[in-house]
């Protein structure tokens, strides 16, 4: 996704405004854009009447945010390149295979230095969406695939993009929206790309040649419709079983599954343009050491999980593949993350504790707090009480769970960051600050750890 702050003009019906007296703030799952409006601007005020839906529909625009100190770019205190050891030797560990045990606190520089590589694969996909609401090629990639990186100032990846992606709305438009503007009915837009590690010394590095499926956040107004349908949804079966959907059966939210299904008679769907490029990449590279790393922000990150369920589900011989995603929401409920867990997808979610998108949507049961009550007098009555509430909450398809291992930043250990600002919280750039930095939980902080050492941090 991307943010913005912009004055606010004359009220229209293609542009949103939610009126209030400190903070002009519209959330979705995915998309937040703000205007301050005052002299505080750590307080906000949500309690006003929620726009109209001909208010939501206004696209997102790019601009800079406010920090209380500039971000230091992640190329200036950890360099890529810069490692103790080798990735190259255990490269399966960084990719998940063993869930990242012993990698994450504290943080393993190796570790760091690949996701800031892959989120700067995810930057790079924000960076080459034409914004532009007025542009004749507004939601499509502005450059071509032989110089995108280079223009996105990553030149040196050595990676070469092979196949762009567009994800497309599934959602049915009502008549009247043909008299608004033509950027409200953009059904189909770019939404990331894949790219192929093709340079020797690369492959050499990492220890073996790597795919990367990268994907930006919410940004047209029929991507951010389709995070409003929040629902779980059963995923399409491929058993063709006509006798009714089993209860243990993976749910997904429902608008992330549209925008990879759906498809149109000019446009293939997401799934189909994925499944299509990974099987041509399996046949010319199934016989060397390869990886799928599947990177994505946001909304980019939900169809990330989403791709590495399918990919795993499609191909039976498919290599690791390994998900980093950045502020994503929640996808699926706990059957769908059992079957990715079985299924071998590895699953490394980067995760703000100030950002509110990764508390949506739904709402999660705590397992371990029912298997670990202690058995005095009543416990196994309550016990009854939990199992029979779950399973009416469960029923109203909102009940979902967290996948994969997750790092956890937080925006407030940083001296650089406004932790109450909402949309400061989110942004991947916050992200890429927080994980440049993070040292561990107990020293969360690289300016932190310096002022605590002499206190035995």
């Amino acid at each position: 996704m991307r943010l913005s702050i912009k004055p606010v003009t004359t009220p229209n019906p293609s542009t949103l405004v939610v009126p209030t007296q400190k903070l002009k703030t519209i959330i979705s799952c995915c998309t937040l854009t703000q205007s301050p409006t005052s002299s505080t601007p750590n307080q906000a005020t949500f309690t006003q009447n929620l726009p109209n839906w001909e208010q939501l529909l206004n696209p997102v625009s790019l601009s800079s945010l406010t920090l209380t100190q500039p971000i230091t770019p992640i190329t200036t205190t950890t360099a890529v390149t810069a490692t103790k050891q080798p990735i190259r030797k255990i490269w399966e560990e960084y990719q998940g295979v063993k869930n990242w045990e012993g990698l994450l606190d504290p943080l393993d520089d190796n570790l760091r230095g690949e996701i800031l590589r892959y989120g700067q694969f995810v930057d790079a996909a924000y960076k080459a969406f034409d914004f532009d609401p007025d542009s004749p090629s507004y939601a499509t990639c502005k450059y071509p695939k032989s110089s995108l990186f280079e223009n996105c100032e990553l030149p040196a990846t050595g990676y070469r993009l092979t196949k762009n992606l567009r994800a497309t709305s599934g959602i049915q438009l009502p008549r009247w929206i043909e008299k608004a503007p033509s950027w409200v009915a953009t059904q189909s837009s770019w939404i990331g790309y894949v790219a192929v590690c093709q340079d020797k010394n690369e492959i050499a590095r990492l220890g073996r040649r790597d795919v990367v499926i990268s994907f930006r956040g919410t940004a047209t107004c029929l991507e951010w419709l389709e995070n409003l349908r929040a629902t779980l949804t059963h995923l399409p079966s491929r058993t063709n079983n006509n006798s009714g959907l089993n209860e243990c059966e993976p749910m997904v939210e429902s608008g992330f599954l549209s925008l990879y299904t759906s498809g149109t008679h000019l446009m293939p769907s997401l799934q189909q343009m994925v499944r299509e490029e990974i099987a041509r990449l399996l046949q010319s590279y199934g016989d060397e050491p390869l990886s799928l790393t599947i990177t994505g922000h946001s909304l980019g990150a939900a169809l990330a999980t989403l791709v590495a369920y399918d990919i795993k589900t499609t191909f039976n011989r498919s290599p690791l593949v390994t998900v980093m995603s950045f502020g994503g929401p929640r996808v699926g409920n706990r059957n769908f993350r059992r079957q990715l867990e079985k299924k071998g997808a590895k699953v490394l979610r980067i995760v703000n504790s100030d950002d509110v998108i990764t508390k949506v949507p739904g709402f999660v049961i705590d397992e371990n707090e029912r298997r670990h009550v202690a058995c005095d007098r009543g416990a196994h009555k309550r016990v009854e009480i939990q199992n029979w509430l779950q399973k009416k909450v469960e029923d109203t398809q909102w009940v979902y769970a967290e996948i994969g291992k997750e790092l956890r930043l937080s925006s407030k250990d940083s001296p650089y960051v406004n932790g109450t600002n909402v949309s400061t919280c989110h942004e991947l750039s916050t992200y890429l600050h927080l994980v440049d930095n993070f040292v561990s939980r107990k020293c969360p902080f690289k300016a932190t750890a310096k002022r605590l050492l002499g206190r035995h941090c």
